[in-house]
């Protein structure tokens, strides 16, 4: 039996070292072999297809002449070796795009590389083996050969150990490359899953924020606190509201910001999508038409710029279907894009027109008014509140603002309006709102309730007004009280004042930006006729020009004549300067002056610490040279946007005001996302052109020695077509007093908030 496996073994071992030897041979001259037989085969083929075509025909020879058939002369040589390297460097260039589109594809091309391995090695061993085993052992153990590479040790002819070696190497090869390329796939993965823009959201009741900017930080600790308070109330749905960052810069870049704003917030739960913000792919995997509201926000400096941008992404969301229900609140930089946004169907827009330059000219204008917007705008104080109260239903706007205790009566909201002056026998409608100021935890844990038979209840008010119930009784009344404010003409004029002519005021303006036209054109409509602006900046005199022209508003100015200077607010000698001819331009006259600061452009592109740094300075330096020149300055403001700077200053230098109207506008972003019908009152009360927030003198209101009740403050000041909504004492804001009904014991220096169509003193109507 040994004999005879040493005789059967013989052969193949001879017949495999001639296999081998014959291999080896051909290896080593396959290249030039080749190249010899292809270039034989160039030669040799055309001759071989002609000669083929003659003699293929048996009557070739004595055919007629003209009916020989004609050659084709087609050209039947083999390919180059260029073009055959061409074709296969295609072949690799369109497998490398396919692998680069998706890694997957290696992983295929290598089951097919194993499969093929498998069933070649299969069948050398079915081969080999003289049919002892059957082709499926055959290929199974091809296969344990390709899995484990120990398997060919355990095979007992020569070949069977070369085929086995070839297999366990190419598993080795195989298990490699798969582990590499699962882990590219997985890495692939998870640069989709950190870039955002693949992954679906699968969200409900979330908040989107589309774009950063400097408003974003002032925006996501507004919704933090309003969540917060939520939360006390009872009122919030979830623990933690989900905020979706959306922005088309890098994700990484996103997460940083998110990070440092988000780090002490924690009410909120921020998450980042990298994406472009004006496809609707983006919106749909961002599940915007199941989010709470959208906000957008210009990423932009041109304001041409911010519209094109914001109406793009307003265009992404109209396909988007039941989107009719979701609030998207847009910032966009005037009042025309705003109508066109509002156009454009299947949309619930609400476009907020940024107005910092005019909230900037109003608060240098009055000292404190900035800190009752912030009061206003400050959840956990008393806020704009919009109700709808059907059980009132057929009442009157006289009764329903005299039965409220714990909140401000302010005006109705009808059609989509605000309206803060009805006629007191304007009949509240079932689709009406009531436009209050009060605290957000008296608005949603119960409704206001009105007092009709004059019995005691939660918001009574015990006060003589609610007895009047004839009409002698009231005309008695409105005489007392008109006996007690001061009457004006009933003529109009300019912002700022009833009469003809406005207060005439010189307004120094440190610094210059293309929105500094914006606001030169506010000063205009408060200020009266013969007043002057001046204007000290080392932006060249070109660029001011160029850019009031544009926007046409030096033409439109009435009453403030604007004059440029070069130089910069900084230099100690060129400030001086340029207040020295502003007091002798004025020849001695008692016109009041007002220093204002605003952030230069190059300052705002740079870091906005060091625009503020600057700002400070400026001011500080203004407040020094007045001081030594002897000159009275009536405010010096500045525009600083870290409030935590504003009021370290404003601690030091108590005469100093600052002023951040970028947060309050981001301020008021947050609040329209909360309640989107808010956006009218805003919109009204930051216009020139509707009525505004008002700080005025207690004189116009009342006698001295009286003691009044702000109820009775506030009967007085809707004579004088104004809403009452709180007073100053000792320089302390006192927003929705309650009780009303209390007398105050104020003094004539004090001041009562107001609002009111004009700055001055208005016209009492009976």
């Amino acid at each position: 039996m040994k004999k005879n496996n040493n005789s059967t073994q013989g052969p193949q071992a001879r017949s495999m070292i001639q296999f081998m030897s014959l291999y080896i041979i051909l290896r080593m001259t396959h290249k030039q072999l080749y190249n010899l037989m292809i270039k034989v085969g160039q030669a040799v083929l055309p001759h071989v297809f002609q000669t083929c075509s003659a003699t293929s025909l048996p009557f070739a020879c004595v055919s007629n002449a003209l009916n020989k058939p004609k050659p084709l002369n087609l050209d039947v040589s083999l390919p180059s070796i260029h073009d055959i390297r061409w074709s296969l460097a295609r072949l690799l260039y369109l497998f490398n795009i396919q692998l680069e589109r998706n890694v997957a594809t290696f992983f295929v091309v290598l089951l097919l590389a194993c499969f093929s391995f498998v069933v070649i090695g299969g069948l050398l061993f079915f081969k080999f083996r003289g049919n002892k085993n059957s082709l499926e052992d055959c290929f199974w153990e091809a296969w344990a050969c390709l899995c484990s590479s120990s398997t060919h040790l355990k095979q007992a002819t020569r070949v069977e150990r070369v085929i086995g070696f070839l297999l366990a190497i190419w598993g080795i090869l195989f298990y490699s490359r798969l582990l590499s390329t699962m882990t590219e796939q997985f890495r692939s993965n998870m640069q989709k899953l950190r870039e955002g823009a693949q992954m679906q959201v699968l969200e409900t009741d979330h908040i989107i924020i589309c774009g950063m900017n400097s408003h974003l930080p002032f925006i996501l600790k507004q919704l933090n606190k309003y969540h917060e308070f939520s939360v006390l109330l009872g009122t919030a749905t979830a623990r933690r509201q989900r905020i979706l960052l959306m922005s088309d810069l890098p994700r990484k870049q996103i997460d940083r910001v998110a990070d440092n704003i988000a780090k002490d917030l924690n009410h909120i739960d921020v998450l980042t999508k990298s994406c472009s913000l004006s496809l609707t792919k983006s919106f749909e995997r961002a599940a915007a038409n199941k989010a709470r509201a959208i906000i957008i926000l210009p990423t932009k400096g041109d304001r041409y710029e911010v519209d094109t941008d914001a109406f793009l992404s307003v265009l992404a969301l109209q396909p988007i279907p039941n989107m009719d229900s979701v609030p998207t609140i847009v910032e966009v930089s005037s009042s025309k894009t705003c109508e066109l946004l509002k156009s454009i169907s299947a949309l619930k827009v609400e476009p907020v027109e940024n107005v910092a330059s005019k909230l900037f000219v109003q608060c240098s204008r009055q000292k404190g008014l900035i800190k009752i917007y912030r009061h206003l705008l400050n959840y956990r104080k008393n806020v704009f509140n919009l109700c709808s109260l059907p059980n009132l239903e057929g009442m009157t706007y006289r009764q329903i603002r005299h039965r409220f205790q714990e909140a401000v009566v302010c005006g109705l909201y009808r059609s989509g309006k605000i309206y803060f002056h009805p006629n007191d026998g304007e009949i509240l409608q079932q689709t009406d709102k009531v436009l209050f100021i009060g605290s957000l935890r008296d608005t949603n844990t119960k409704k206001p309730e009105v007092i009709l038979d004059g019995k005691e209840g939660n918001h009574e008010i015990h006060n003589e007004e609610i007895l009047e119930k004839d009409l002698e009784h009231a005309i008695e009344l409105s005489k007392v009280r008109l006996a007690n404010i001061v009457k004006r003409p009933n003529r109009s004029g300019s912002k700022g004042s009833d009469g003809n002519l406005g207060p005439k005021e010189c307004i120094l303006l440190l610094g210059w930006r293309p929105e500094a036209v914006e606001m030169i054109q506010e000063y205009d409509n408060y200020l009266g006729p013969e007043s002057v602006l001046e204007v000290l900046s080392d932006t060249p005199l070109d660029d001011r020009i160029n850019k009031a022209s544009n926007i046409n508003g030096h033409n439109k100015l009435k009453n403030v004549r604007v004059s440029h200077r070069i130089g910069n607010p900084m230099d100690y000698d060129t400030l001086k300067e340029t207040i020295l001819n502003i007091q002798n331009s004025l020849k001695n006259e008692d016109v009041p002056m007002s220093i204002a600061v605003i952030s230069d452009r190059d300052w705002l592109l740079g870091d906005p610490a060091k625009a503020d740094k600057l700002s400070a300075y400026s001011l500080l330096l203004a407040e020094n040279i007045c001081n030594k020149l002897g000159v009275k300055v009536q405010n010096l403001v500045a525009e600083i946007v870290d409030s935590k700077l504003g009021k370290q200053i404003s601690r030091i230098k108590p005469s100093v005001t600052y002023i951040a109207a970028e947060e309050i506008m981001s301020l008021v972003t947050a609040q329209v996302a909360e309640n989107s019908e808010l956006n009218e009152v805003w919109k009204d009360v930051l216009n020139a052109e509707g009525d505004e927030i008002y700080v005025k003198d207690i004189g116009l209101y009342m006698k001295e020695g009286e003691n009044p009740s702000f109820s009775e403050l506030s009967e007085r000041a809707y004579l004088r077509r104004e809403v009452a909504i709180g007073y100053v004492k000792n320089k302390k804001n006192v927003i929705n007093p309650v009780p009303k009904s209390e007398p105050l014991s104020l003094e004539m220096t004090d001041s009562l908030i107001v609002i009111s169509e004009l700055e001055g003193e208005q016209p009492v109507v009976l």
